[in-house]
């Protein structure tokens, strides 16, 4: 499979299926999003879900996968710190804000600064059209910010750290979706990137999950907790390793700007399944923000 995939890079057939892997990578993002805002402390929900997905790839990269080169350790390295400032960003940023709140502007900053880092990384270029549909994102984006300040009532002492720790967490997005296509390109198998990834990524949180979970007044129960981190794990798995497929086929500034339409997937896990008040005018801002991506898609 691998080779098949490597033989996709650079052709038509290869942006096609990356425009299908940054899209599913979108509704997958959404739903990992929710895993972590749900119903248990986001730290917590983090914890399980990094070392159920360790669990899971600690066979493949040992056993399965070719080992990385020598050069790839220290890319490895670097990837874990970034994914960590990421990490605590994302998780502070939805213990003080609603997730329709923190999502769309966490993922929606994200790619403006993919962008940058891809031109200056590997060289890419957008085309008017193109700046024209991040401009439409970024309308969404402040449009969102600005209604959610004036209207919004839910959590409204904690709404400006919330936003502002949404941006940073974007900007590590940026950060890490640049450096991580970086990674994979930087390694003859995608895969052995994505799993040795995925095995060193998960060993951090869970051990700062479980010290948060013992200092509990009142400490959820464990199974429940577990169960969601297994199927997080997986959606991770397919997020992750769809967006970073699609940056190894394509532009990464294209898959990065396409991966943003999960806003409108965000709102309609916010509002039927965590019961968040989502009204038309949000909803018209976070399509605005998804328009912005089709944009940039039809200009290339």
């Amino acid at each position: 499979m691998s080779a098949w995939l490597i033989g996709l890079e650079g052709t038509e057939a290869g942006h096609q299926l990356a425009l299908i892997l940054a899209l599913s990578a979108a509704f997958l993002h959404a739903v990992f999003g929710a895993l972590q805002k749900g119903r248990h402390d986001p730290w917590l929900s983090r914890g399980a879900i990094d070392f159920s997905y360790a669990v899971m790839a600690a066979p493949i990269a040992l056993f399965i996968v070719p080992w990385p080169e020598p050069h790839m350790w220290p890319i490895f390295a670097t990837a874990i710190v970034i994914h960590i400032g990421y990490k605590f960003l994302q998780a502070f940023a939805y213990t003080k804000g609603a997730y329709t709140v923190v999502y769309p502007v966490v993922r929606g900053t994200g790619p403006l600064f993919a962008v940058i880092g891809a031109y200056f990384l590997f060289g890419e270029t957008f085309t008017l059209v193109q700046w024209l549909g991040v401009a439409t994102l970024l309308a969404g984006i402040f449009g969102l910010a600005v209604y959610n300040l004036i209207f919004l009532e839910l959590n409204r002492d904690t709404l400006g750290i919330a936003l502002l720790l949404a941006g940073f967490t974007g900007l590590f997005v940026a950060l890490y979706t640049t450096y991580d296509a970086y990674g994979i390109r930087a390694t003859a198998d995608p895969f052995t990137f994505l799993a040795w990834f995925f095995l060193f990524d998960g060993l951090v949180m869970p051990p700062i999950a479980f010290l948060r979970w013992r200092n509990m007044a009142q400490r959820p129960a464990v199974a429940p907790l577990m169960l969601r981190g297994v199927f997080g794990a997986l959606v991770a798995f397919l997020s992750f390793g769809s967006i970073m497929l699609a940056t190894r086929l394509d532009k990464v500034g294209e898959a990065a700007v396409l991966r943003e339409t999960s806003t409108v997937f965000a709102a309609l896990i916010g509002w039927l399944v965590l019961k968040e008040t989502v009204g038309p005018r949000r909803i018209a801002l976070m399509t605005l923000i998804a328009a912005g991506a089709v944009i940039v898609e039809l200009g290339s």
